[in-house]
């Protein structure tokens, strides 16, 4: 169980901050999940996701050095979770149309 510990908590620190981010924006506006998404993507699934999926590439690729490949997916990961919260912040409050009564 100790070679596979590292694997089980990037992934399951992935896993458990997507389910913690889905149960805060289930039923709320737009503009909210948008905002706990991008919180989620940069803080609880951007590191861990990269480091795991480092770690397996590393194993399958059989050289430690192939775990670096994690400082290329983290940036990625994290930019996209910052696109998302800003678009979460700016966005406007969405309002009824009239039209539709």
């Amino acid at each position: 169980m100790n070679g596979r510990m590292p694997f089980v908590v990037g992934y399951g620190i992935t896993i458990i901050g997507a389910m913690i981010a889905y149960q805060l924006s289930k039923g709320k506006t737009k503009k909210r999940k948008y905002i706990v998404w991008g919180i989620a993507l940069m803080l609880a699934i951007a590191p861990f996701l990269s480091f795991a999926i480092g770690l397996t590439y590393a194993v399958i690729a059989e050289n430690g050095w192939a775990a670096l490949i994690m400082w290329y997916i983290f940036p990625v990961i994290f930019v996209i979770g910052l696109i998302v919260l800003l678009i979460g912040i700016f966005k406007k409050k969405e309002q009824r149309k009239e039209a539709d009564l």
